[in-house]
Order: C-alpha cells, then structure tokens, then sequence
C-alpha cells in the first residue's frame, strides 16, 4: 500500500513495485475507479484515524494480506517563522507527522501477527537539514523521522523492517498542494522569499522526475537487512546530510545561505 500513491513520488514508487510483480493498491483522498497505470486504489485520508482503518480494513478483505507499506503522503509549505500562521502549521504537520503515525499504528498490529513486513517512511534531505523559509516542513519531518527511527528499534524482534527514504528535489505537483504563509508585499522577508520561489522554480524545471525514487522502494522491500536512512537526488543534496554532520555550524550556514542569495546585504533593506 502506498499512501499519496495518485500523483508525484508516491505514484512514481507505486507504479515501479507494480511493474516490478507487486501487487499495489495506492491510496488517496478522492475515489479512483480508473488509472491508466492499472493500479488499485483506497479511498483514504491519513488525516482522519476512522478513514485509515476503513481503507485497510477493506484492502485486507480484498486480498488477505499485507506486506508493506510506503508513506508517501504529504504537505510541503514555505515561510518564516516569523510570519507563518499556527494553523497552518499544525495542517503540515497533521499529514506529514501524524498521518504517517496513524498508518503506523494501524498497520503494525498486522505486520506483528504475521511476523513479517515493510514500513517506507518517506521523508527529505529536509528531513536532516533545516532549510530557511522551510522551517515548519523540515520540523515535521524531522519529527516523522525521530518516531521512525525509534520505531524501527521497537519492531525489529517482530519481524517488521523498517527504513526512510529521503528524496531531494524531484520534479513533483507537491507546489500545488504546498500551503504556505499568506505573503504580504510589505513583509520583511519579501525579497529573500521571492528569491527562494524563483530558485525552486527553477530548479523543480530541471529536477528529474521521481522514478528513481521507485528503484529506492524496490531496493529496500528485497533487501535483507535495510539501512535506516536511504538519501536521493543530486549529489550537493546527498552530500549536505553529511556536511552538516562533520562541519562547524557557521560555515555550513554560509554554504546554505549561499545557495539563497542570503548573503547579500541588500536582501535586508526594507
């Protein structure tokens, strides 16, 4: 089961595990009766707790069974810290931290009777480094990724494997479902957040699309023991996880801010 599995990452995994002998039932929020791919779909908000056990409870009157499962769903979103409304935080952070939990704690219970399964969790490079203006959606992986890692330790003697995937900037629809702050003109932040918009825009235009992400999944589900982390995208995204471990904060600030054009004083002038 993938969650998030209609568009972008989650549909790119889904459709590789399919093509790859799986048997794949993505979920989404609105019902699909026809894809062209010819996978399965739930109706399925992770938003809603009853919502989650009706789609598993249905996949498994279906097909008796279930052995894995990828988190893909989720919310991106893009302000100051300054600036960005509580509820608008809290959103993020109920689908990309506690729609992932909910999943979780539904599927576990399976995976344990059956000694055996998968759970993919799928974070970001964002989810070990802090990006400006990307606060609240790198703290709400942050977080998906504390419980994941702790999780993985919990269920082991189980039988159940666990593992995060960690993608860089990949050419997906997530700005269209991206809730941001409510920009304001006069905002002193307005020249860097333009600044930013412009960089991802340009980068989403030349980012390659998710079906590598795919491989990652398949890689993990026939592994016999999988890491806990599996970082991809560029190599400056891959490497900045490791930089930000071994070198000193000041200069590892320069190196992001850099990358923002958050260096020229002239970004500060109201």
């Amino acid at each position: 089961m993938v969650t998030g599995g209609s568009s972008g990452i989650g549909k790119a995994i889904a459709v590789h595990l399919k093509a790859n002998g799986y048997r794949v039932f993505g979920t989404s929020r609105r019902a699909i009766s026809d894809d062209p791919s010819g996978l399965e779909y739930l109706q399925m908000d992770v938003n809603e707790e009853a919502s989650v056990q009706t789609g598993i409870k249905q996949l498994l009157e279906i097909t008796g069974r279930l052995d894995a499962v990828v988190n893909s769903a989720g919310l991106g979103t893009i302000g100051a810290v300054e600036e960005m409304p509580v509820d608008t935080i809290k959103e993020v952070f109920e689908t990309n931290f506690y729609g992932v939990l909910r999943v979780c704690q539904v599927v576990l219970p399976i995976f344990r009777k059956q000694r055996s399964g998968h759970i993919i969790n799928i974070s970001s490079i964002a989810g070990e480094v802090s990006l400006p203006f990307r606060g609240f959606y790198s703290a709400s992986k942050f977080a998906m990724e504390a419980f994941t890692e702790a999780m993985r330790m919990e269920v082991k003697g189980f039988g159940v494997k666990v593992a995060i995937i960690q993608p860089g900037d990949f050419n997906t629809n997530i700005s269209n479902s991206r809730k941001n702050a409510d920009f304001k003109s006069d905002s002193p932040y307005s020249k860097l957040i333009n600044e930013m918009n412009k960089l991802i825009a340009s980068g989403m235009d030349s980012a390659p699309t998710p079906e590598v992400v795919g491989e990652v999944a398949l890689k993990i589900l026939q592994a016999d023991q999988p890491k806990l982390r599996y970082p991809v995208g560029a190599f400056t995204e891959k490497i900045s996880t490791k930089l930000r471990k071994f070198l000193p904060v000041r200069p590892f600030e320069r190196i992001i801010m850099g990358h923002y054009n958050m260096l020229d004083k002239e970004m500060y002038e109201e």
